[in-house]
């Protein structure tokens, strides 16, 4: 990367204060003869001094300064130092009566002494203060405390008279200025220059404070012919118009042995007297520099400020800022020396600003900083190079907001959680202003003072909860309304604390360290610094006419490279500024949550595209259509912000006690700022690397070649935003190390700690010295910082080879800038070093350390096992013991489980549910390794019975999976043998059965203990649900071998108890904690009432088993009928056996059920008919289920047919099955004639054999007229003797033997019939045959009759 822009923006740290006011030691006096004056005339006012050898390394004024803030007749003093701790460093001066002239305090230093010159408006003073070079005159200072310059204040007498003078009332203190200076000359005279009243200045001298003598005071006074002389100057008093000479802003530049006094006066005209020889040396009219009218030449300067600035090699700067209304314009003025004495002014730069109300600038040699209020009342603080930057052009330094005035309180929070963590988070607001808004808020009740940030927050907890509360008891209100009230009143306290917080932030002057050219920002209430922004933060954060100035600057060496980058960051402005804080809320919880970052930027992508009213999707894409290489520029970005190492920080070297580097930016001051800084940078970068993620996914959306750049591929845009996301998350993590609060912790804990540390030999635990010397709560980086980081990073700084810093002056830009580029590294998550992990944990910040962890674990996969060994500490010190053998598991030692848990069971053997978590704890790591008898006694000594029956059950689980069923079923399970069953049932009931085998483990464990009854109930039931839910043939033979497994176990029982309990129907069983059944319409169904218990037989199984087998026979012979076999009844397989031509199977179906063959006959009679009137493919097919039946003497010879076997077979089982009345006769004929098939001889004949009578009805019933008459006539022929045997008739008609009958009703009908139909020629004939047949019968019969009654005769 090039050098990049040569001046770039400034950043304010100025995190609130977290500490109580501090303690400053009140001094009060009132100066003998003054008078009381009131102090409303003069506004707040304040400044500062650095030391001379503030920049030096060996120096004991090293990085320390002093500040100041006065009001009224009220000065408040601070000794700052940004290494050590200065003790009694705050005092309160209160002058009675006597205000302080703004501007009014000077300090200077001398050999021994540091002397403080004050000015009021009625006296001058001098206070002598001891040199800190003087206190500590050996070069080894290395503790952390220091005394402060004002540590024995209270011992001086400020009524001394040579301390102190009253302004002499001739010629006066003008009345209409503020300006003055105090300066020590070379002999140690005090002297202080005033505006006189009279026009001028007067100089008031007091003698050295160890040489005795008097006050002098000499007056400026105007030669006209010297002057005239000199410059051509008239006293205005002489000309008599325009503005006074009074001046209106003094400074003095001391020399050996005189001092030049300069005046910048309401005539705007710039004077310079020298001192020595009372003359003025030099007058410039300044408005030849400006552009003027007339009204300002005539109107008095009054707004106009001077300040000096001198280099040893450059001479004397001066930069004079020119008021005029509305705007304002600032000269730079080198004054040079003629011969003869003669001085004159050569004009540097001219700069205009637009700002209407300067507060305060500051000069250097080469810069000028300068501090307004805007109309808005906002504060501006702005710089610039005035030698370099020819085009006019300020720096920006981005001022720290005050808190946002708007909070949030979503549904889900509680309004008071929400407003303390607003209130409370570090860096918003400092202690002082809530205390001031409490005691507001508290109505005066109670004084509220120099209480701590946890005190701090208890007291407002309960101070805004009284008043709450008070206010709700006086009536009823819904959930709603009592949220809303606590907002309202948690709103009300935190206007209070804005209030105050703008009150102390308001600035009142700059102060700027020539030494150090460090800028300091001097408030009401504290101090901010001013530090350079890096390049990302300083493009992301510049204004858009700034931005714009960007494009033609060298950012880096590739010019197109930088315009790339400016367009890029333009792109992430447009993003950012339509985030509104509802959307960012978004990312925040997703990081939070652990939740993808990339996935967050989709959906607020999809929220803004969804809510663009602006066309800011639009602008975007225009100014994508202006990056040459948008993939490339993202990755340019990113390296800038990525501060991944691939090697371990080194560790940090002795640092060198001679150069006074231990205590180097060490103190709470220097501190917080560095860690504020990195705070900010992980607040901005955060905003960044989100903006970036969503225009990646815009990037990925557009998918557009022309915005994406030729031959910029998918996958690069994926890498780029797998790379942005842990860079978001890291800076995330940073963020909030960097706002989270350490705990305090004892002493002797800390001491503890580390001795514990020390034992497990880990590395740098002597770094981490306990001590208790900071007085506010600390973030956890801040004590990362402090305690080990700093030595680190000014380990790498100074004591590197070829370092330049050791042997330059400290410079606060360019140290600031390597600090914190140093610390972030140290910080940063996915680097190898470890050493904020390693702090958190020797300063026992156990809670704090997990929460880090647990927002790490799951995106960065570097130090992995630091981590669970960190985590396994914090679980181990905060008792929670079982988290640590989680650890422990999870990274895979189960042997150190079991261990350590054996330990813990016997420090713990009071403490039942322990003893519970622990043993199942052991039980899970033996079972996991295989230990099964350890892992068994470990579940019966479970004194938990729950956390028992849930081991019994993993247990079970566990041996079927690794078929270890000897070692399931040989436990002895005492006191658990119920249990046990109840698990295996249930699992056996609920799992697959083919896939799992528990029914066949439960048979075993009830044969292994000889219960035989339970063992054929389990096979009994396992058979059962064969049939129902695996219905297949592998099923089917299950089914079988479960059936005769359950009837062997009974046939072992005596016969008494050789019976069984039915299984419940269907798949549901009544297990624990089961869901209720619901109906297609999801209400809960009907519980159904309790069955009758059905009591089984062995006779009862072996029909099943019967069952069964016939199943598997007919799913063998035909495999398409197994999903409907295997569960159903013996009738509906009886219809299957007949479909599938198994008619032998199917009537021994029947018979063993008791099952009428009627469906048989009917089945069978079907399949005869389907084959007469079928086709060779019926033929075929015939012979498969005719080969199933065991017809004897099967003829398949081409004589015989498939129909003749079929009619064969169906006469076979006639003759076989032989039936009541003939049923089987007369169905297969009913079947026959209801198809229209002629009767086949053979079974005419059969059937005329047992029931003739029924035949004729048959015919009868199907309009069989002719074959009825034929069979009339041969059944009366036969009955006459003729053809007898044919029809089953033993004797025919005849006197002597047995009576015989005919169906005469029958016949009656056949006649009826006949008769009807007489219209049928042949119908007519066949009815009188069938006359003549009956008469001749009838004669035959009589004579019969007549026969058989003779006989009786």
């Amino acid at each position: 990367m090039a050098a990049g822009l040569a001046e770039r923006s400034y950043m304010e740290l100025g995190p609130a204060p977290r500490a109580p006011p501090r303690r400053l030691r009140e001094v009060s006096f009132s100066p003998p003869g003054t008078a009381p004056v009131p102090s409303g005339r003069y506004g707040d006012s304040a400044g500062g001094f650095c030391y001379r050898e503030c920049a030096q390394l060996g120096a004991a004024t090293r990085n320390r300064c002093v500040r100041w803030t006065t009001s009224g007749d009220t000065l408040e003093l601070v000794e700052e130092s940004l290494d050590t701790e200065l003790l009694n460093n705050a005092v309160r001066l209160h002058i009675q009566g006597c205000p302080l002239l703004p501007g009014g305090v000077h300090l200077c230093e001398v050999q021994n002494h540091l002397v403080l010159l004050l000015v009021t408006v009625q006296s001058v003073h001098r206070v002598l203060l001891p040199h800190p070079a003087y206190a500590y005159r050996g070069d080894l200072i290395t503790e952390s405390q220091m005394q402060s310059v004002f540590t024995d204040v209270g011992k001086i007498n400020f009524r001394d008279p040579s301390s102190y003078y009253l302004i002499p009332s001739v010629p006066g203190l003008a009345a209409n200025s503020v300006a003055s200076a105090a300066w020590l000359s070379s002999d140690g005279e005090a002297l202080f220059a005033l505006p006189s009243a009279a026009g001028g200045i007067f100089v008031i001298k007091l003698p050295p404070h160890d040489v005795p003598g008097v006050v002098s005071v000499v007056e400026l006074k105007q030669s006209s012919v010297v002057q005239r002389f000199l410059t051509g100057w008239m006293p205005t008093a002489i000309r008599g118009d325009g503005p006074s000479d009074v001046p209106i802003s003094l400074a003095v530049h001391c020399l050996d042995h005189d001092a030049f006094l300069f005046a910048l006066c309401q005539d705007h005209k710039l004077r310079m007297w020298s001192y020595k020889d009372q003359m003025c040396l030099m007058v410039a009219d300044l408005l030849e520099f400006m552009p003027v009218s007339r009204d300002l030449r005539l109107a008095a300067g009054t707004g106009h400020r001077l300040r000096l600035a001198f280099s040893q090699s450059l001479g004397l700067y001066l930069g004079v800022y020119m008021h005029a209304p509305k705007r304002g314009q600032f000269c730079v003025f080198q004054l040079v020396s003629t011969e003869s004495n003669r001085y004159s002014l050569d004009h540097i730069s001219s700069l205009f600003s637009s700002q209407e109300t300067l507060i305060d600038f500051a000069l250097t040699s080469a810069e000028i900083w300068a501090l307004w209020h805007n109309e808005e009342n906002q504060t501006i603080v702005k710089y610039i190079n005035f030698e370099q930057n020819v085009a006019g052009q300020w720096n920006q330094v981005f001022m720290q907001p005050l808190p946002e005035e708007e909070v949030t309180v979503r549904h889900d929070q509680d309004p008071r959680e929400t407003y303390l963590e607003y209130l409370f988070t570090p860096g918003r607001f400092s202690n002082a202003a809530i205390q001031k808004a409490l005691q507001i808020f508290s109505q005066g009740t109670e004084r509220h003072m120099d209480l701590t940030w946890d005190e701090l927050k208890k007291e407002v907890t309960l101070a805004v909860e009284n008043e709450f509360q008070g206010s709700v008891t006086e009536y009823e209100c819904s959930p709603e309304e009592f949220c809303q009230l606590q907002v309202d009143f948690w709103s009300k306290f935190c206007a209070c604390c804005l209030q105050y917080q703008e009150a102390l932030s308001r600035p009142l002057a700059l102060l700027l360290n020539p030494y150090t050219n460090m800028v300091c920002l001097l408030k009401k209430g504290f101090v901010s610094f001013l530090v350079p922004c890096s390049l990302v933060d300083h493009l992301y954060l510049l204004s858009n006419e700034h931005l714009l100035t960007e494009e033609d600057a060298a950012i880096f060496d590739d010019l197109e490279m930088s315009r790339d980058v400016v367009c890029l960051v333009q792109c992430l402005r447009l993003i950012g500024e339509s985030i509104s804080m509802e959307i960012a809320f978004i990312m925040e919880m997703a990081c939070s949550r652990l939740q993808p970052p990339e996935k967050a930027a989709e959906q607020i992508l999809g929220d803004l595209i969804a809510n663009d009213t602006e066309n800011v999707m639009e602008d975007i894409h225009s100014k994508l259509q202006e990056i040459r290489n948008p993939i490339h520029a993202i990755g340019v970005l990113i390296r800038e912000m990525d501060y991944e190492t691939d090697t371990d920080m080194e560790r940090a070297h002795p640092l060198n006690m001679r150069l006074n580097l231990t205590q180097l930016y060490g103190s709470s001051t220097a501190v917080s700022v560095v860690c504020w800084g990195v705070c900010k940078i992980a607040m901005i970068r955060f905003q960044i690397c989100r903006d970036l993620l969503i225009l990646q996914q815009l990037l990925l959306r557009l998918g557009d070649p022309m915005v994406l750049g030729g031959g910029q591929l998918f996958q690069s845009q994926q890498d780029l935003l797998h790379r942005t996301s842990p860079l978001l998350l890291s800076y995330y993590l940073i963020r909030w190390a960097s706002q989270c609060l350490a705990s305090d912790i004892p002493i002797d804990t800390l001491e503890s700690n580390l001795q514990h540390l020390s034992v497990l030999e880990l590395a740098d635990t002597t770094v981490l010295t306990p001590h208790k010397l900071v007085s506010s709560p600390q973030t956890i980086v801040e004590l990362f910082f402090r305690d080990v980081a700093r030595k680190h990073i000014v380990s790498r700084l100074f004591l590197q080879p070829n370092t330049s810093l050791i042997e330059t002056s400290l410079n606060w830009p360019h140290l600031i800038t390597a600090i914190v580029a140093d610390f972030l590294p140290l910080l940063w998550p996915s680097n190898p070093g470890f050493l904020f992990p390693e702090c958190l944990i020797g300063s026992c910040q156990y809670t704090q350390l997990q929460e880090y962890i647990r927002l790490l674990q799951p995106w960065c996969h570097v130090n992995m096992g630091s981590c669970c060994f960190m985590m396994g500490r914090c679980y181990l010190v905060m008792g929670e013991g079982h988290k640590v053998l989680r650890l422990l598991d999870m990274v895979g030692l189960p042997e150190l489980v079991i261990q350590l848990a054996s330990v813990a069971i016997m420090e713990s053997a009071d403490d039942w549910r322990t003893q519970a978590t622990l043993r199942t704890c052991i039980f899970k790591h033996h079972l996991d390794l295989g230990h099964n008898s350890d892992a068994y006694v470990a579940l019966t000594q479970n004194p938990d019975p729950s956390r028992q029956l849930d081991c019994l059950r993993q247990l079970v689980v566990v041996l079927c999976e690794r078929s270890q069923l000897q070692d399931l079923v040989e436990f002895p399970y005492v006191n658990l043998h119920n249990e046990v069953v109840g698990i295996i049932e249930s699992h056996a009931r609920a799992v697959d059965l083919m896939t799992h085998n528990y029914y066949e483990l439960l048979y075993a464990f009830h044969i292994y203990r000889h219960n035989y009854r339970k063992a054929g109930t389990v096979m009994f039931e396992y058979g059962m649900r064969l049939g129902r839910e695996v219905r297949t043939l592998r099923g089917l033979q299950k089914q079988g071998n479960c059936f005769l497994a359950a009837i062997n176990c009974l046939r072992l029982i005596r016969p008494e108890y050789a019976w069984i309990v039915q299984p419940a129907s269907g798949a549901v069983y009544e297990r624990p904690g089961a869901s209720p059944k619901r109906s297609h319409d999801g209400e809960c169904a009907a519980v159904p009432t309790t069955r009758q218990i059905e009591i089984l037989e062995l006779e009862d199984l072996e029909r099943e088993c019967v069952l069964a087998r016939i199943r598997l026979t007919l799913v063998q012979h035909d495999l398409s009928t197994a999903a409907v076999a295997g569960n159903s009844t013996p009738e509906e397989t009886l219809a299957l056996l007949i479909r599938a031509g198994l008619f032998d199977t199917a009537i021994t179906l029947c018979q063993t059920f008791k099952l009428p063959l009627t469906a048989v006959f009917e089945g069978l009679t079907f399949k005869c008919i389907k084959l007469q009137l079928g086709g060779e493919a019926a033929q075929a097919e015939a012979w498969e289920w005719l080969a199933s039946n065991q017809l004897s003497a099967l003829v398949t010879t081409k004589e015989s047919s498939a129909t003749d076997e079929a009619w064969r077979l169906l006469s076979s089982y006639l003759e076989r099955y032989p039936s009541q009345n003939s049923l089987y006769h007369r169905c297969v004929i009913n079947k026959l004639l209801a198809h229209g098939i002629p009767l086949p001889n053979w079974l005419i004949n059969s059937y005329k054999t047992v029931d003739a009578a029924q035949l004729l009805r048959l015919y009868l019933n199907y309009d069989l007229l002719e074959e009825a008459v034929d069979l009339v006539s041969e059944y009366v022929d036969a009955v006459l003797g003729k053809g007898h045997q044919y029809f089953g008739i033993e004797f025919p008609l005849s006197a002597t033997a047995p009576m015989v009958w005919l169906p005469y009703t029958a016949i009656d009908q056949l006649l009826q019939a006949l008769r009807e139909s007489s219209a049928n020629p042949s119908n007519v004939l066949l009815y009188q045959k069938l006359h003549d047949k009956m008469e001749d019968y009838h004669q035959k019969v009589s004579v019969a009759t007549r026969d058989r009654l003779y006989l009786r005769a």
